[in-house]
């Protein structure tokens, strides 16, 4: 029943994540019938590749600019303790522990995640960048806050491994029962994870 053109933005749409085939239909029908709305986020969509792009630090978004390297807000805030540098997934998990504000060092993006079983090997996590990294800002402390999933905990095992065998202080980012949240529906690992990582309660 729709024209072409509204099938395919559909279609694009619906390859975000999160984003299915009537959620698309929605953004789409918005978007024919607010034309205003329609070019300018055409526009801006368009504009992207070209103004924002991954800092060659750490890998987060940063913005581009003719003739200088990308780089990201935290990398260019010389506040930061550079000898602290927090490992994480994605650009996603960054911005979800900057909102925390309980982050003052700095970060390192993997971009993967190990996963055997999707021929995802050592040499896709950017292994040689994050050594290079923590020789140059002489790291001391890695935080691990890769997510609490088969492949996040095998790359949190395997980067323990190499980095702690070079004398450096590796962590692992806690993991629990969410604040505000009911014991009986918590899984089974999250419940153990939260027993084993116990702590004392002051007076």
């Amino acid at each position: 029943m729709l024209p072409a053109p509204a099938r395919r933005v559909i279609q694009l749409l619906s390859r975000l994540p999160g984003v299915g085939e009537k959620t698309a239909q929605r953004f789409a029908l918005e978007l024919i019938t607010d034309p205003e709305l329609c070019v300018e986020l055409g526009q801006q969509l368009g504009s992207l590749p070209a103004h924002v792009g991954l800092c060659e630090t750490c890998g987060n978004l940063a913005e581009v600019e003719e003739g200088r390297a990308p780089t990201c807000p935290v990398c260019a805030d010389e506040r930061r303790n550079k000898s602290l540098l927090c490992v994480v997934a994605r650009v996603q998990d960054l911005m979800a522990i900057e909102r925390s504000g309980a982050m003052r060092g700095r970060y390192f993006v993997l971009g993967r995640l190990l996963s055997p079983l999707d021929g995802v090997g050592p040499e896709a996590i950017r292994l040689g960048l994050l050594e290079q990294r923590i020789q140059t800002d002489q790291v001391r402390e890695v935080i691990l806050a890769t997510p609490p999933t088969v492949d996040g905990e095998a790359t949190a095992l395997y980067l323990a491994r190499e980095l702690g065998a070079r004398g450096l202080v590796v962590t692992r980012i806690a993991s629990g029962v969410p604040h505000g949240g009911d014991l009986e529906f918590a899984d089974q690992i999250t419940l153990g994870r939260a027993i084993e990582g116990r702590r004392g309660v002051g007076s």
